[in-house]
């Protein structure tokens, strides 16, 4: 497991979730000026320079529950509102995005260029906003200053890192089955055709070579799909032609997107209810989550009344019923972590670390990591 791979799936998922948001915006009318003012405060606290420090060091990738929680602290950051039937909904199609374009990468390395395609159109969302734009424009450059020495072998463990994240996650959305993309199943159909991975041949050819390295015979044979040779590398600078369009806006107002739980999914669902059992990484999992989340500067509207709701289903009706009917195991309940420091907040951090007493770490005793804990939180 690659310990870079959380800035990477942190950006993808977060560009995903801009290109949803602000197709919702359109969608539903909001006005202009609302809804430059939901995107510009998500993506100003988004890439916030303390939050991205936090988020650049190396650590473990997060489960999707804990992910889960970021983004969706990360949606309320503004004036905008989601409830938990539409926030599942956005997160599904964050996922299904971003696996779809990390199975579709020609090879490893391209994953950065995946990224910079999402920096480079959170840019073009803040392009009227100098102090925003910079904000964006400086964690491009340590990206580029953290990710293109690595080597081919570092990338592909990042891509294996990725598949593992996504591994079992098959929900259905519309968008991919009607181009075809994917299947009834919610497995996705990779395609055998198009141009090869930059600095590889198009298959089709054997080449023997001797006991002295000279080559010696070559043996043609029919390649099953109708391959190009690459055309050029994309740029891994700040600026330039990226040539891939993985990562950028798949998503328009005149095309609705739906989503549904494969048949898989509602079974695996079951079937991990039953087998529930405590994480062992859980207590380690919400250290880090919290030292994370408390660096995200979320402010308030000062009138209340100036927020406004963002329903990703066509009618309410059909957002209650998703709610109602979507699997326990993949509604993601997760643990509020808010941004108030309060005896109450202290009292549900306390059961909350009381109830991984049992896998306490021998060298330290169960009060001395719940004290931990609540110590990370005073900062929020």
């Amino acid at each position: 497991m690659s310990l870079r791979t959380l800035p990477l799936l942190f950006i993808n998922l977060g560009g995903e979730m801009l290109y949803i948001l602000d197709q919702r915006l359109q969608a539903q009318n909001i006005p202009i000026d609302k809804a430059k003012k939901v995107m510009n405060d998500i993506i100003t606290t988004m890439f916030n320079k303390t939050f991205m420090e936090e988020l650049l060091k190396p650590q473990k990738v997060y489960s999707n529950k804990a992910l889960r929680t970021v983004f969706e602290r990360l949606a309320h950051s503004s004036i905008m509102r989601l409830n938990h039937a539409s926030m599942d909904k956005l997160y599904d199609l964050m996922i299904m995005a971003c696996k779809y374009q990390v199975l579709l990468c020609p090879r490893p390395r391209d994953l950065l260029l995946v990224s910079f395609n999402h920096l480079d159109a959170v840019k073009n969302f803040v392009k009227d906003v100098p102090g925003i734009f910079n904000q964006v424009e400086e964690t491009q450059r340590l990206l580029i200053e953290m990710y293109v020495p690595l080597s081919a072998g570092d990338f592909q463990l990042i891509r294996q890192t990725l598949l593992l994240f996504f591994q079992d996650l098959h929900i259905r959305v519309s968008l991919f089955l009607k181009d075809k993309v994917q299947n009834s199943n919610g497995r996705f159909a990779l395609p055998i055709t198009g141009p090869v991975p930059f600095g590889t041949e198009v298959p089709g050819l054997i080449r023997i070579f001797g006991p002295k390295g000279k080559e010696v015979k070559r043996i043609q044979f029919p390649a099953v799909g109708s391959y190009s040779s690459a055309v050029r590398e994309g740029s891994f600078d700040v600026f330039g032609d990226r040539v891939t369009v993985l990562g950028t806006n798949m998503y328009s107002v005149s095309r609705p997107i739906e989503t549904h739980l494969s048949a898989k999914s509602k079974g695996s669902a079951k079937h991990a209810k039953k087998n529930a059992a405590p994480n062992p990484l859980a207590k380690e999992e919400l250290n880090l989550l919290s030292r994370l989340m408390g660096q995200l500067d979320v402010q308030s509207p000062a009138d209340p009344g100036f927020r406004f709701r963002v329903n990703l289903f066509t009618t309410d009706e059909e957002e209650e019923e998703a709610f109602l009917s979507r699997p326990e195991n993949l509604s993601y309940e997760v643990i509020n972590i808010c941004a108030i420091q309060d005896q109450q907040a202290n009292n549900e951090l306390t059961r909350i670390m009381g109830e991984f007493q049992a896998e306490a770490e021998p060298s330290r005793t169960p009060s001395s990591k719940g004290e931990e804990l609540l110590a990370m939180m005073d900062g929020l």
